[in-house]
């Protein structure tokens, strides 16, 4: 009896994602899709819409992105979708494809910084208040003094579909900043790690927030910390230690069943 041959496409079907691809591949993949749990979690969505990706450990071309119509908690390690620098599909389990905007902003970030192994991309309430203030990102918490001194902007230049922008939203990005405020639009770092690009959104967000409710108390009756003090409490913050924030947070995904490592 001939036995039937399975041909390459049916082969790949049947071979799980984690199965096809390097254990530091699948290992990025699955804190990706908990900072996409996280995120929803904390309330930092907007439908479908927004973006967190990482590079592909080895292969600084390529990049993992969320399937487009997928719901932030609806995020696997498995059915993120694998692109290159031009936009090519590379695997997609889902067949959904990815945004044109996401893929826009997000590449040019891996593309023009080495060390944006992630970044993640918000549009939340407070951070798009906060985009649209005049002053900025102000020092006004302790949450902020991770932000101030290192943030950079972005002009408003309509939804990112265009590849022209890119060159722009480059440079204004700059070689060293981790934190961006696209005006009039969100927030946007990045990270050697999802680990360090999500806590860092998460003072983010937290400093916008605390700005607001600061702000609505009238501009005049605020008051920012001084340079001085900004200085010594950046210094502070980022003094190497161990890294125990990221896995408390895996825990919690744990605790509430969220499945994230599929």
């Amino acid at each position: 009896m001939a036995v039937a041959k399975l041909t390459s496409r049916q082969t790949r079907k049947q071979v799980s994602v984690k199965d096809r691809v390097s254990e530091a591949e699948w290992k990025v993949r699955t804190d990706l899709a908990a900072a996409y749990h996280l995120a929803a979690i904390f309330g930092w969505t907007d439908i479908i819409l927004t973006h967190f990706s990482a590079r592909v450990p080895g292969a600084d071309d390529q990049f993992l992105l969320n399937a487009y119509g997928l719901m932030f908690d609806e995020v696997t390690a498995s059915n993120l979708v694998k692109v290159d620098h031009e936009g090519n599909i590379l695997e997609d389990i889902t067949g959904w494809g990815i945004n044109q905007a996401g893929f826009v902003i997000h590449g040019c970030v891996h593309a023009a910084r080495a060390d944006a192994q992630c970044v993640i991309h918000t549009h939340t309430r407070a951070g798009i208040a906060v985009s649209a203030m005049s002053e900025g990102v102000l020092p006004l918490s302790q949450h902020s003094m991770r932000i101030v001194g290192d943030v950079t902007y972005h002009d408003y230049e309509g939804i990112a579909l265009d590849l022209d922008e890119r060159t722009r939203l480059a440079r204004d990005l700059g070689p060293t900043s981790r934190s961006m405020v696209l005006k009039n639009h969100g927030l946007l770092t990045l990270g050697r790690t999802v680990p360090e690009a999500f806590m860092h959104m998460y003072f983010f967000e937290q400093a916008c927030r605390i700005q607001v409710d600061a702000m609505a108390a009238g501009r005049d009756r605020i008051t920012l910390i001084s340079d001085g003090a900004v200085e010594r409490t950046r210094a502070q913050v980022n003094r190497p230690r161990e890294r125990r924030d990221w896995p408390a947070l895996l825990r919690m995904l744990d605790r509430r069943q969220a499945d994230f490592r599929s």
